[in-house]
């Protein structure tokens, strides 16, 4: 009984997987209005947030909820693009599919708001 031969192991499959997800952010940013101004918000406020923290913790509370919303798009976008790969009839397990994501991307930004909102009160009241 002979071994399959492993094709895509070590640096050759990290390689491959960088460029799937360089493949998978370009065609987000091209087609996504939503994840482009996201982009444009991480390139306005994580410079900011890197400045307005007087440590790693608040830097940190700052810049990585902006990564989190671009994760959260990127996913939203996935699954919208299954949901209209599978089918471009209207259903209802569809919308709510493509409504959840949406919802996640929401709190994702709320999340936005009660970080910085945290940090910059902790700020005005010292």
């Amino acid at each position: 009984m002979s071994e399959k031969p492993q094709q895509n192991v070590g640096i050759r499959r990290l390689a491959n997987a960088l460029g799937w997800s360089m493949k998978g952010l370009t065609a987000t940013f091209e087609h996504e209005e939503a994840f482009r101004q996201e982009v444009y918000l991480l390139i306005l406020l994580a410079p900011l947030g890197f400045w307005l923290g007087n440590d790693g913790v608040e830097r940190a509370l700052l810049v990585a909820p902006l990564l989190i919303v671009l994760i959260v798009e990127l996913i939203n976008s996935a699954i919208e693009s299954v949901v209209d790969r599978i089918s471009d009839e209207k259903h209802k397990l569809s919308g709510r599919a493509k409504d959840q994501g949406s919802a996640a991307v929401l709190i994702s930004l709320l999340l936005v708001v009660l970080c910085w909102g945290s940090v910059l009160a902790g700020r005005l009241s010292t």
